[in-house]
């Protein structure tokens, strides 16, 4: 007998359209015009003049030829002209790569070509990084130069125009549309994963839709906030904020570089209410000196991720007015989408117990299906006992495509029908994660990921080392810096000052070890470096 329930009762236009975050920028646009969208220094533009600028975007690349499945990098700060790309290059169906702005020349390079890039959006800022990069380009995209009023340096043009000039050849009123299929993809973003070879990690238009709006179910978020670009637009897409404020007809707040005063103006001058960022930027605010701080009226919300805070950071946020929520999540699932729930009892906790429980990274979105702490071969879970560790296992639709043209690292991580993290953790009684390794060996500085592997590529290609490991030093200012233990060849010598000069020259700054640490390094039996002994040693200095 045939099923009722799928007689001509067929998917059709009336009754279904693709996921896509671009729809929130045409509906705020229609419903909340004349509401401030950006505000960068003393520009200050509506949401009816940022849908318009998106638009002339799309027109313009779509006038170069850009379309489908076409990638555009952009490489710049937090400012307009990045959250602008966010909308106007997947409106023609082309793919957004925000750049790490923080990379190397050579990485950049990689990118630029493994991504095929056909255009690249760059601020003068970045000329002189970019300008080694170029020349080591199989094809040279088109380059359009963001010359922004903020910048005081010196940094010149690469491009054929100014990204003003180019978006003003575009039609305001061009005929955009949704995707076709929500599981195009809508961006892409590298990361180093184990080795120093970036991996691509592709995003669709579903999952930047469910994350944007699952940022909004956890936190509460109401109507109309003011959001404080403190956290890199590159970062997962700036863990999918610019779809998250523009759904929710808010006004994004760019800050060109991160610094305690900069914060605190933002608080007072334009009420802000919501923050991203790393411990390192809860650490500027709360040891700023006096000149820079500003009083502020409203209840501020700071989301954070990476190394959990101290007890004595969350009480000093706490007394500035800023409450603090602490989430987990990776590049490959559109950034966070685990959070530490609020429970309204643990308020009544001291401050000591309730920053032991933020600690914790939590329980899923309401947009991730599946969250397990399993065996990492068998994928039988483990028990809620807060001892037994095992590997975070993730599944659902804010779980990435997969990486771009890397089938073996896609299969790998998806074995089992799970997404591997590669993290490894313990779940306690309550249901609720807490991360306790890393088993990949991945360095968090300042927010950033380091590979311990890429590091140590380079300190081995210095003619004095013969062995050398990388681990993390845990460091009060970034959360963790590289510390490097090296051996040196028989009949060698060199100092710790070298070495670091070295490491700069081959490395972008953040991934240069800030320790060095001369001797022989421990082994097991078959010759394995015993990196566990090396993080004691590194905790201990």
């Amino acid at each position: 007998m045939a099923n009722p329930y799928t007689q001509h009762l067929d998917r059709n236009p009336a009754n279904y359209t693709p996921l896509s975050p671009l729809s929130f920028l045409e509906r705020t646009a229609a419903v909340y015009p004349d509401r401030i969208a950006v505000v960068h220094g003393r520009t200050q533009r509506s949401w009816r003049e940022e849908y318009a600028r998106c638009r002339q975007l799309a027109s313009a690349l779509a006038q170069r030829g850009i379309g489908k499945g076409d990638t555009v990098s952009v490489m710049a700060p937090n400012i307009p002209e990045l959250f602008e790309c966010h909308y106007g290059v997947p409106m023609n169906g082309a793919v957004l790569n925000a750049l790490n702005t923080r990379l190397d020349a050579a990485t950049i390079a990689h990118i630029l070509d493994h991504s095929e890039t056909k255009v690249l959006i760059a601020d003068r800022e970045f000329s002189a990084t970019l300008a080694k990069a170029l020349p080591l380009v199989k094809h040279r995209p088109l380059i359009i130069d963001i010359d922004d009023p903020l910048y005081t340096g010196d940094g010149t043009k690469l491009g054929e125009m100014d990204y003003e000039a180019f978006i003003a050849s575009g039609d305001p009123d061009f005929a955009w549309s949704l995707p076709a299929d929500e599981w195009d993809a809508i961006s892409l973003n590298y990361t180093s994963g184990t080795t120093g070879d970036p991996k691509g990690v592709v995003y669709h238009h579903r999952g930047a839709y469910l994350n944007a709006l699952g940022n909004v179910l956890v936190w509460s978020m109401p109507k109309h906030p003011a959001y404080l670009w403190t956290l890199p637009m590159f970062h997962c897409n700036g863990w999918c904020f610019p779809w998250t404020i523009t759904a929710q007809a808010g006004t994004h707040v760019c800050l060109r570089k991160v610094e305690a005063k900069a914060i605190y103006d933002a608080f007072a001058d334009h009420g802000v209410t919501h923050l991203c960022g790393a411990p390192i930027v809860m650490g500027l605010l709360v040891n700023a000196k006096e000149a820079d701080r500003r009083t502020f009226p409203q209840q501020v919300e700071m989301m954070t991720a990476a190394s959990p805070p101290p007890a004595a950071i969350i009480q000093g946020m706490e007394a500035l007015g800023i409450k603090v929520t602490h989430v987990y999540g990776l590049t490959e699932v559109y950034g966070p989408v685990v959070v530490c729930a609020w429970q309204p009892e643990w308020d009544e906790l001291p401050v000591e117990e309730q920053a032991r429980i933020k600690a914790r990274q939590g329980v899923n979105y309401p947009v991730l299906e599946g969250l397990m702490v399993a065996d990492p071969d068998t994928l039988e879970p483990v028990p809620a006992d807060a001892q037994t560790m095992g590997e975070v296992f993730m599944r659902g639709n804010v779980v990435m495509k997969g990486y771009l043209k890397n089938p073996a690292a896609t299969d790998k991580a998806f074995k089992g029908g799970w997404f591997h993290t590669g993290d490894l953790g313990v779940l306690h009684p309550d249901g609720y994660v807490e991360l306790k390794d890393r088993s990949k060996d991945i360095i968090i500085s300042g927010g950033e990921n380091i590979s311990t592997i890429e590091v140590e590529s380079v300190l081995y290609r210095h003619p004095a080392i013969m062995e050398a490991a990388v681990v993390a030093r845990p460091d009060e200012k970034w959360g963790e810096t590289p510390c490097a233990f090296i051996t040196l060849k028989d009949g060698k010598a060199a100092t710790a000052e070298e070495i670091i000069a070295f490491c700069r020259e081959n490395l972008a700054g953040y991934k240069t070890p800030k320790t060095i640490v001369f001797g022989d390094l421990p082994k097991t039996s078959t010759g394995k470096v015993q990196k566990f002994v090396l993080r004691d040693k590194a905790r201990g200095l």
